[in-house]
């Protein structure tokens, strides 16, 4: 796919010279606006509508979800030695079934596949991490996309016109002293009105243009990226440009809301705010936008919609311009996560001239950029903005760098992980008597930097990040509970989401639990009259059943183990064991229980991963016939007698773990699980010494992950450290796989799953796969039932609270995990409050549901938590003496 040849003179003047032409829109639909075939038929949809209408659309696009990612990664990848080839089918592997969703031909993708396959391979050659080239294989997802989009639109008989975004955008010089990496990486690009290359689209002949996001070309020809996120300001440089009459952002979400929707489903969309104020929105958090892209369109008085990619017919949007309410308030309170808070002590400093000058001379130096500052007569406090382009690692090297030289002038003392929570809107200073709740609220709280915007739009906080989702929820609560629909403040999320994740798709069958109601109410009538238990846990065998043979469908995984720790309810462990699945256990404690259930159990179907476990384990785990597994050096080093002449399994950290929540990633540095990559070639020539037969490797890298590609790229991480390993017939996947949790979440995509390791197969076929499955299996087939024991109003904010809370389900307290509540008693009733589902634990997180709708809600009703048939009994307790729950099984 080559662009059009541009014969235009560019020329600066005004966009009337255009007037009675087609008025220009500019559309940016972002990567999870594209990401299925259902998304790209809205997007045609979308065109033909603007066309009759009389517009020349004009389309930006991202590449897919996360293939960004996906490249960063495979970056790393080839660095460190892995195959080019591998990383490259896999990213192959990935577009070529999106192109077929979208009934596309090879071809049309074919000519950027092979320029990412040379890529990758100068990559491998160079085996430098040079930000030129980063920025050429970056590009590459958009320009697969975009060629993708074109083909799509013209087969739906859209002319369609493909452009590079190089010919468009023209990066700024590197005259300001910018490093390699920002020009390359965070390249800034000049946007005035250009009459000549507007009137060449008009007479294109197309009825849209399509182009890519992200990207740009220097005066040497060379191609740089607008830092990550960047496509939102590729939009708004061409909505300029061009002269166009709005620019519209689709995305995952209707606009911008008073907090993220993800974490307060009563966060109310805001209908207007003015460009400084989604500047500052934007800068201090709110991801709806890139921070970079509001100045273009603010200089040139061009209005943005966010419109909402999966309901394109909902009408409400947030519309930034000129026009927006004046009247002092908050309008919104966002949070910036992975902030470091950079604090230099020095008496030196008192009374001195230009110590200020002097020590920032430093952060010029190293090109780091300082975003809040906070001074007094003996300390200078300052949260650091992250870096845009570089990798993670070339941040760390910056930072130490920055430290050692800061130390002559300066005690520096450096926190990471914090959060900045900021309140923005307008006239703050004039309000500021108004927030005493909200200092209050900071009470017991750990915090670093306090600061009020000099613009009088911010008045923000740093926290530790352990402390920041509930001090967000209760801001909210205190700031938007009173706040009323109109001008400013638009409908809540959870009214904007309601219906669509009550409609049940055409096919999709329903929850077995809507189908078993009945029994279900009855299950807890007889437990609450035996006085058995204040709550019931409810399985569901069919569930089960159809959940164990979706998985064992995957013909590329040979054996199955099942992670015991996820539910060991006797009657569920023998079933498994009558389908052939194995067991993963983690503590001699399991591997007796399951032989007292299994006794006719056979060796090669129990494997043991232990994690700091006493020694004495593993002399019982090889005594029983287990496969063991190791993941510490230590074990070795100090009782080589256990494991000389046995085999073992090796668990290996590839240094990034993934899942939802920092305490369910098993991987990375900061993880207490696996063996390092820096200790491989000390583990291996101790396993050499005494003798002990590597027979497999291992890897897990966290829970609640989704993508499919995951395991795969697992299983090469694996086989690339095994070449050496001729012993290795074994390489374990783990598991982690994701279970869906709201209504509306689309199940794990095992085909996907299986086509990626399939692909590996074909490449290492001498390898015997395992998988280690353990919420996956037996989530969905799990139910607690509670009974409701009072309702609280403590102003607008609505307690329900039932008769157990994190002494039955742990899960939503130990890591923020969110499980699907309803009234089981009013199960058809129309849901009208919004309401916190409490228990009766004497802890402040006792909390099983934050903001959740439910009908009118009466004590005795019965609620339903889903999916909680893992990690759920197994991980109840005695804590406030109250009872366990029951356990009842449903054929």
């Amino acid at each position: 796919m080559n662009a059009p040849s541009l014969s235009y003179t560019s020329a600066s003047g005004s966009s009337s010279a255009l007037a009675g032409k087609r008025p220009v829109v500019v559309m940016k639909f972002g990567g999870t606006s594209v990401r299925s075939l259902a998304h790209w038929q809205r997007i045609a949809s979308l065109v033909r509508r603007q066309v009759q209408e009389g517009y020349l659309p004009v389309l930006v696009l991202s590449a897919l979800a996360g293939v960004s990612d996906e490249l960063d990664q495979s970056i790393t990848l080839i660095l460190q030695g892995g195959d080019p080839k591998s990383e490259w089918q896999k990213l192959k592997s990935l577009h070529l079934q999106f192109a077929a969703e979208l009934g596309l031909k090879p071809e049309d993708c074919q000519s950027q596949l092979s320029e990412l396959k040379r890529l990758f391979r100068g990559l491998a050659l160079i085996g430098e991490d040079s930000p030129a080239l980063r920025a050429k294989i970056f590009s590459q997802g958009e320009y697969l996309l975009s060629c993708m989009g074109h083909a799509y639109l013209r087969n739906r008989g859209l002319k369609s016109l493909w452009v590079d975004a190089c010919d468009w955008l023209k990066a700024e010089s590197n005259s300001s002293g910018w490093g390699e990496p920002d020009h390359f990486l965070a390249a800034r690009c000049e946007y005035s009105y250009d009459a000549a290359l507007a009137q060449w689209c008009m007479n294109s002949g197309a009825e849209v243009l399509l182009t890519q996001g992200f990207i740009a070309q220097d005066a040497q020809g060379k191609v740089v990226l607008l830092g990550r996120g960047g496509s939102d300001t590729s939009a708004s440089y061409l909505a300029v440009k061009l002269g166009a009459e709005r620019l519209e952002i689709w995305t995952d979400v209707p606009g911008i809301f008073t907090a993220n929707p993800n974490l307060i489903p009563s966060s109310r969309l805001l209908l207007q705010l003015g460009y400084d104020e989604a500047q500052e929105l934007a800068s201090s958090g709110a991801q709806v936008l890139h921070p970079r892209c509001i100045e273009p369109i603010r200089s040139a008085g061009i209005p943005l919609l966010i419109r909402w990619s999966d309901c394109p017919e909902v009408k409400v949007q947030t519309t930034i311009g000129t026009t927006t309410s004046s009247f002092p308030q908050v309008k919104g309170i966002s949070a910036k996560r992975g902030v470091q808070v950079l604090s230099m002590e020095s008496i030196g400093m008192w009374h001195q001239t230009g110590f200020l000058a002097d020590l920032f001379a430093v952060f010029k130096k190293h090109h780091i950029s300082v975003d809040v500052i906070s001074t007094s007569e003996t300390n200078v406090t300052v949260t650091l903005d992250s870096g845009v382009g570089s990798s993670a690692h070339a941040q760390q090297n910056q930072l130490s760098v920055l430290l050692e030289e800061l130390r002559g002038f300066c005690r520096p003392k450096l926190y990471s992980g914090c959060v900045s929570i900021s309140l923005v809107g307008r006239h703050i200073r004039s309000i500021l008597h108004l927030l005493a709740p909200v200092m209050a609220a900071l009470e017991d709280k750990k915090v670093f930097v306090v600061s009020q915007a000099a613009n009088d739009l911010n008045f923000s906080f740093t926290v530790e990040e352990k402390e920041a989702d509930r001090l967000l929820r209760s801001l909210h609560e205190l700031l938007f509970s009173q706040v009323v629909t109109g001008e400013v403040f638009g409908p809540r999320w959870h009214r904007l989401t309601e219906d669509r994740e009550n409609i049940e798709p055409e096919g999709v069958r329903r929850p077995w639990w809507q189908e078993r109601r009945q029994e279900l109410l009855a299950l807890m009538s007889s437990a609450a009259e035996d006085h058995t238990g204040a709550s019931v846990y409810a399985y569901h065998m069919p569930t089960l059943t159809q959940s164990v043979a979706a998985f064992k469908a995957s013909p590329s995984v040979d054996r199955v183990f099942y992670a015991l720790k996820a539910n060991a309810h006797p009657q569920i462990v023998r079933w498994l064991a009558s389908q052939g699945v194995g067991f993963d256990c983690v503590s001699l404690g399991e591997m007796r229980f399951l032989l007292q259930q299994l006794p006719d159990l056979s060796a090669d179907s129990l494997l043991f991963t232990p994690n700091f476990a006493p020694i004495d384990e593993y002399r019982e785990a090889y005594a029983l016939g287990a496969t063991v597994t190791l993941d510490n050096l230590a074990c070795l080093q100090n009782h080589p007698e256990v494991f000389a002449g046995r085999g073992v399994m090796l668990r290996l950290d590839p240094g990034v773990g993934r899942g939802h929540h920092d305490h369910v990633r098993t991987a990375g540095s900061r993880s207490k699980f696996g063996i390092g990559l820096a200790e491989g070639d000390a583990m291996r020539r101790l396993c050499q010494q005494h003798g002990v037969e590597i027979v497999g490797l291992h890897s897990h890298l966290g829970s609640g992950i989704s993508a499919p590609e995951s395991w795969s790229e697992t299983a090469m991480f694996l086989a690339q450290w095994a070449e050496d390993l001729p012993s290795v017939r074994i390489l374990d996947i783990g598991g982690g796989f994701a279970v869906p949790e709201k209504p509306a979440d689309p199940p794990f995509a095992v085909e996907a799953f299986e086509q990626a390791l399939a692909e590996f197969r074909k490449v290492y076929p001498r390898y015997e796969i395992w998988a280690e499955p353990g919420r996956y299996l037996v989530a969905e087939c799990g139910v607690l039932l509670v009974q409701v024991t009072q309702i609280k109003r403590k102003g607008r904010k609505i307690f329900v609270g039932v008769s157990a809370g994190m002494n039955a389900l742990l899960r939503p307290a130990l890591y923020g995990a969110y499980h699907h509540i309803v009234n089981l008693s009013r199960l058809d009733a129309p849901l009208k409050i919004n309401a916190d589902v409490v228990g009766p634990i004497c802890e402040s997180g006792d909390v099983l549901g934050h903001s959740r709708l439910l009908p009118e809600t009466e004590e005795g009703d019965v609620l339903l938590l889903a999916g909680v048939g893992a990690y759920g009994r197994v991980m109840s307790m005695g804590y406030n003496m109250r009872p366990f729950p029951v356990e009842k099984v449903m054929t």
